[in-house]
């Protein structure tokens, strides 16, 4: 097994890239409080070392740090930097396939945002690209990390005919699409992945993997990587009880770009919001429309009609259409740039 830093100039392998996260925390006391840890401490080569004795037979590894934050800390240069750094990837024909550890807070951001921009190249080359992370630190007893990223790396690397090229994710001796991520405990194992659909990571269930096919087949074009300094500003508002009118005006003069409502129930929005976002969109700022429940479908014109101008944003989570809506602004942009009168509501 190769734990290099730098490619292999003739030698087909599977890329890690590290990120940080819980996976690769430490706890001051692990015995005692493991729950109280400092995330990103451990590098990935680290990480590797630690279970480069049950890496199967003829697995080549290949390192690269890309970051070592806490996932809450997730910024959109560092969006940018994975992104482009898996299309590298994914062009050189030696990378048969590549994992991601990643913090589990903002996993989910990074699965929609790698599904929208390198997803179609990824299922066109055949390759996978998966992401994993842990929900313990590196040394609290019985730590996920080790188990999880030994199946990230058995799942990139195992035929292409088990399951299509794509971006996936594994968890707890599951694995989804990435773009399915939304983690809905705080500290369950399977936090990330536990409200997905998914598939054993040892036997894949012919269900699911009918299911990734039916969503890869409706996928035309990925979107375009914003470079680091282009991500337009988009915020998330949540809906509630004694909402002012004051939440949605006072980016009316700001430099904001999008605005992405968490609803209650299906996405309802308090009443003292609806002319203040209808003079948003006046502004130029888009709108998208999410619940703030965390599970379920967000609809048109359900539970009434839309403001003029809002989407709904179908199965996205707030964290994942706000992505989803600054991929779509920057796209917008770069088409009108080319002559194309194309707006953020047609990608």
């Amino acid at each position: 097994m190769s734990l290099t830093k730098n490619y292999p100039e003739n030698s087909p392998h599977i890329l890690v890239l590290g990120m940080g996260g819980t996976i690769a925390g430490l706890a001051t006391s692990p015995e005692d409080s493991p729950m109280k840890y400092e995330a990103g401490q451990i590098e990935i080569a680290a990480l590797l070392a630690q279970v480069k004795s049950a890496i199967p037979e003829g697995i080549n590894l290949v390192s690269q740090q890309l970051a070592n934050i806490n996932g809450r800390n997730l910024t959109e240069p560092l969006l940018s930097l994975l992104g482009q750094s898996i299309r590298t990837a994914l062009d050189n024909s030696l990378v048969k396939g590549v994992v991601v550890t990643h913090g589990t807070d903002t996993i989910e951001e990074t699965g929609i945002f790698l599904q929208l921009t390198c997803g179609k190249y990824a299922q066109n080359l055949g390759k996978r690209v998966i992401l994993t992370g842990a929900m313990l630190p590196a040394n609290a007893p019985k730590a996920d990390g080790p188990s999880n990223l030994l199946d990230a790396i058995r799942w990139a690397s195992t035929s292409i005919d088990n399951c299509p090229g794509g971006i996936y994710a594994v968890m707890d001796g599951r694995g989804c699409m990435a773009m399915d991520l939304a983690k809905r405990h705080a500290t369950a194992l399977n936090a990330p992945i536990q409200a997905s659909p998914s598939s054993s990571v040892g036997l894949i269930n012919p269900s699911w993997l009918s299911g990734v096919k039916a969503v890869q087949s409706l996928w035309s074009e990925d979107l375009p990587i914003p470079k680091e300094n282009e991500w337009p500003w988009v915020e998330i508002l949540t809906s509630h009880s004694g909402a002012r009118s004051e939440t949605v005006t006072h980016w009316l003069s700001s430099k904001v770009k999008g605005l992405v409502i968490a609803g209650t129930g299906m996405g309802s929005i308090h009443d003292a919001w609806r002319d203040p976002l209808v003079a948003a969109v006046k502004h130029g700022i888009a709108l998208v429309r999410t619940t703030r429940t965390g599970a379920g479908l967000t609809l048109p014109d359900l539970p009434e009609k839309d403001l003029l101008g809002c989407l709904a944003s179908g199965g996205l989570t707030a964290p994942r259409a706000r992505i989803a809506l600054q991929l779509s602004l920057n796209a917008e942009k770069q088409a009108q740039a080319a002559g194309k009168p194309l707006t953020w509501q047609d990608f």
